[in-house]
């Protein structure tokens, strides 16, 4: 509780080994490191549409 008190939820991250630099990774690695990313912005784009979908219909019922 501390920790993410303190420095937030990066404190939180197992920061423990060592990960391969981009120039180390094989093209597969570099594949699936990009279609993880994508994933998360799929993920977080869907999360904000839900937002302003609800946004929207709590603007509709007040008019």
């Amino acid at each position: 509780m501390r920790k993410y008190e303190a420095d937030g939820w990066d404190a939180l991250k197992d920061g423990r080994g060592r990960s391969k630099g981009v120039e180390e990774l094989t093209a597969e690695e570099k594949l699936k490191l990009e279609m993880r990313r994508i994933e998360k912005e799929n993920e977080r784009l869907r999360a904000e549409n839900l937002f302003l979908k609800k946004l929207e219909e709590i603007e509709r019922r007040r008019n």
